[in-house]
């Protein structure tokens, strides 16, 4: 990763810190997708998270809806 890259990433990390700190969120109305998923955690704790996972897994065994956005089950991303 590049020093530029890296310094992207930080800020990136950094703001959706400062948004959550003060009551936001990390996303919108355009959802997590690939973009925003590693910074999750910032928002939500990790039972929430392996919630979330259970009922895509339930609802999407497949993988097939949305792939790759957001959680890995079985070894296939979604």
């Amino acid at each position: 990763m590049t020093g530029p890259v890296r310094r992207a990433r930080t800020a990136v990390r950094e703001t959706f810190e400062v948004a959550v700190e003060l009551g936001g969120t990390i996303s919108g109305e355009h959802g997590i997708g690939y973009v925003k998923a590693p910074y999750l955690n910032i928002a939500l704790d990790e039972a929430t998270i392996r919630a979330m996972r259970k009922i895509k897994a339930a609802l999407d065994p497949k993988g097939i809806l949305n792939p790759g956005k957001m959680f890995m089950v079985s070894g296939a991303e979604i």
